[in-house]
């Protein structure tokens, strides 16, 4: 045997699995559960302190590569994902140029193969991303692509996004939306409330997102397809969401962390690590994003990592570009405002960012079972914390948690059997 971890507490929610046991692993499997004598050529000692999850899974990520690689690259993207406890991330195409071809593809999956753990390439729906006619998704497909999206923008023709749906469901590929009204949104800075007011800024209507969420729907229960909506931020949304899945409609949806821990509040003293699109809301809109999380109704937690060159934040707050870093705080915003506050279970948390993500996507991940990847996530549920945005593996370091005070810092990461992450460190 390769590895073994024991005395470990082992958490999977898919076989029901909860308890402290010992977990070998040989060939870039998982080949032992339970209490065993087995010797190992390495061994690590978990002594009932570390928790082990399936690996995590992001669903939702931006590495700027190719062509913008002076915010991130696919190297350096993988690295911070590793210490955030990710064990495998889908990327989105808005790169330069974008991934609408099977050639950009295989620079993705080239380039990947250096950095320890799987990235998965997402394509665009539209060529060049400039929603006018749709790419050749055979072709996509065919160069192992799992998910298409013109993240960063709105698929803006509703006939368009019909045929984009109904041709990717020939493929079996998941369409994963962004939704926003570009003429409702029209060229707003932040949430459309009081702080906007206060500070002078245009504001966005949650109409600019609801209303693409509604229309979407719509489209995917006339046409029968499966949906995935983006970033979901607000109250609305989430009960058109809620209401479209009583419906029997196939649609699945994502928040990110910042979207149930801060408020537009963040941005007071024009605050542009707080700048992001969708912008954030009110207290009200963050409770809705719990009790969507709680109930069901949002499926997965994605960071929606959007790495920018301070130059490009460290300006005047209408310059400034929307995003923030999301990797290295994930977890540990997670248990401290979902797990430690009751909002969800550990185990709920884990279908949130490692199960449902792999399972949208069609990947076969997200388990601690025999025969399983060896993709493990270790961390000291007891660990406390504090962010500090200059130790990030990231290239770019546009958080507005610096400084916060969080849980559950990944010790150990596992990709396909290989220590990647060892006590805290890249290995």
């Amino acid at each position: 045997m390769e590895l073994l971890i024991k005395n470990i507490r082992a958490c999977d929610p898919q076989t029901g699995l909860d308890g402290i046991t010992d977990i070998g692993i040989d060939g870039g499997k998982i080949v032992s559960l339970g209490k065993t004598d087995e010797h190992a050529q390495r061994v690590i000692d978990a002594k009932g302190k570390l928790c082990a999850l399936p690996g995590l899974f992001d669903m939702h990520v931006h590495f700027r590569d190719p062509g913008l690689t002076y915010k991130e690259d696919i190297i350096t993207g993988a690295n911070a994902a590793k210490a955030g406890g990710f064990t495998g991330v889908a990327c989105m195409p808005n790169t330069k140029p974008p991934i609408d071809s099977p050639e950009g593809v295989k620079y993705v999956f080239e380039k990947a193969k250096k950095t320890g753990i799987d990235v998965f390439p997402i394509a665009c729906v539209t060529k060049g991303m400039k929603g006018q006619e749709l790419c050749d998704y055979d072709a996509l497909k065919a160069a192992g692509v799992t998910a298409i999206s013109d993240d960063g923008r709105p698929v803006v023709e509703s006939g368009l996004m019909r045929r984009a749906l109904e041709y990717a469901k020939m493929f079996d590929i998941a369409v994963i939306s962004h939704c926003e009204d570009l003429g409702l949104a029209d060229g707003g800075q932040m949430n459309e409330g009081f702080m906007a007011t206060y500070l002078g800024l245009k504001g966005i209507t949650r109409a600019a997102e609801e209303v693409m969420v509604s229309r979407d729907i719509l489209i995917a229960e006339a046409t029968h397809t499966a949906i995935h909506i983006a970033h979901v931020s607000t109250r609305g949304s989430v009960e058109l969401v809620r209401q479209a899945k009583k419906r029997g409609v196939n649609v699945t949806c994502e928040t990110c962390p910042h979207y149930f821990t801060l408020t537009e509040n963040a941005v007071d003293g024009f605050n542009t690590n707080a700048k992001m699109n969708p912008p954030l809301r009110t207290s009200d809109d963050v409770e809705a994003i719990k009790e969507g999380l709680k109930d069901g109704t949002i499926d997965c937690i994605v960071t929606d990592h959007a790495p920018h060159h301070i130059d490009e934040k460290n300006c005047e707050f209408a310059l400034a570009l929307n995003g923030i870093v999301g990797f290295e705080t994930s977890l540990g915003l997670g248990l401290q405002y979902l797990v430690k506050s009751g909002v969800l279970t550990l185990n709920e948390l884990i279908e949130k960012m490692a199960v449902n993500p792999s399972r949208i996507l069609r990947i076969n991940k997200g388990s601690l079972s025999i025969d399983a990847d060896a993709d493990i996530t270790i961390f000291d549920p007891s660990k406390e914390w504090t962010v500090d945005i200059s130790k990030f593996q990231s290239k770019s370091k546009n958080s507005p948690f610096d400084g916060f005070t969080l849980c559950g810092k990944p010790e150990y990461v596992i990709v396909g059997g290989k220590i990647v992450v060892s006590n805290g460190e890249l290995a």
